[in-house]
């Protein structure tokens, strides 16, 4: 193993978190349960990836509140990183790295559609490839890039602005020479925005008044607005758009349930009257696209011009509480769960 594998242990016993109780709204702790089942075998198209790092992320919310998505007593619909322990599919082989929908579990029997990516030789850290090189960093790339590419004189709002996409969309954004300013739930991560991601500002939207922040922050109007949580952010936001301006919507974050629908602010004038092109974006549509993204975010990173943030915890057991983290906004970068030698 090379300097970017951590060390593993393995076993032929498999621990499982599994959905226990179907959430009502955001998953908690008491909605979980560990179970161990015998290690599987692959058969023929199949291979065993070995998990090393488990990803929480706010897409579970939704995985977890669907029963066609995760069913009870079924393991934790999730993203991991892991290495193949044993193949019967000719184009994966033992000693591959392989990121995808693997589960919250030590060991997943997994076919080349569970994948998301497949790295046969990593030029990063393992880890890497559930964040800033994994779905996030991917989504960013892709989303700015095809549907609002940023360039010099543009002005981009992020809302998340310290999250794992938002903390790369400023980036790629700042790189292009556009102005970037940030929104974000705390002091702290206003000056990790600024200060780590390059954003030119940053604005704590839980304090003072949002549509006087923005209005002053950029009087014309934003010409860019990559929107990660949806609800009265977006409402503000969309007031204080240019003409012609670009809204990608990449989250609702800010939405905890949509049962029943949530009501709000009427936006259609807004969008009619500013000409506003409104797109929405969903990573799993470009899954053929994720070659070309990680390659060209690995090239920013081994040349100094990515950071990121990773909050790694160990244990199998930390699993829900970094999932809850996410939700309470006390998370402090992409939260992974080391389980190698758990």
């Amino acid at each position: 193993m090379t300097s970017l594998f951590p060390p593993f242990k393995t076993s032929n016993r498999n621990r499982q978190m599994v959905l226990a109780h179907r959430p009502v709204g955001s998953p908690q702790a008491s909605d979980f349960a560990l179970r161990e089942t015998p290690v599987a075998t692959p058969q023929d198209g199949q291979f065993l990836v070995r998990n090393l790092y488990l990803s929480a992320d706010p897409v579970q919310r939704g995985w977890a509140s669907n029963p066609a998505l995760t069913p009870i007593d079924a393991p934790m619909r999730a993203l991991a990183v892991g290495v193949v322990a044993d193949s019967r599919e000719p184009t994966i082989k033992a000693g591959d790295v392989v990121y995808g929908f693997l589960g919250w579990q030590d060991y997943a029997l997994a076919t080349r559609a569970d994948l998301l990516s497949h790295i046969p030789e990593p030029r990063a850290p393992l880890s890497t490839y559930a964040g800033v090189l994994g779905m996030p960093g991917v989504t960013a790339w892709l989303a700015l890039n095809d549907i609002a590419p940023p360039s010099e004189g543009k002005a981009v709002l992020v809302s998340t602005a310290a999250g794992t996409v938002g903390s790369v969309v400023g980036q790629i954004a700042r790189q292009a020479g556009a102005h970037v300013v940030g929104l974000t739930g705390s002091e702290e991560k206003v000056a990790r925005c600024v200060d780590r991601f390059g954003y030119h500002a940053a604005y704590n939207y839980k304090s003072g008044d949002l549509a006087m922040t923005l209005a002053q922050a950029r009087p014309e109007g934003f010409d860019i607005y990559f929107d990660n949580t949806g609800g009265p952010i977006l409402d503000t936001a969309i007031r204080n758009m240019a003409r012609f301006g670009r809204i990608i919507q990449c989250g609702t974050a800010a939405t905890p349930s949509w049962s029943p629908p949530p009501t709000g602010l009427r936006n259609e004038r807004e969008i009619l009257m500013r000409a506003l092109t409104w797109t929405g974006f969903v990573i799993f549509d470009h899954v053929d696209r994720f070659g070309e993204a990680i390659d060209q975010l690995t090239d920013m990173l081994l040349a100094g011009q990515l950071n990121h943030d990773e909050v790694v915890e160990s244990g199998m057991d930390q699993v829900t509480a970094a999932l809850e983290a996410l939700f309470s906004g006390t998370n402090a970068g992409k939260t992974l769960i080391y389980i190698g030698e758990d």
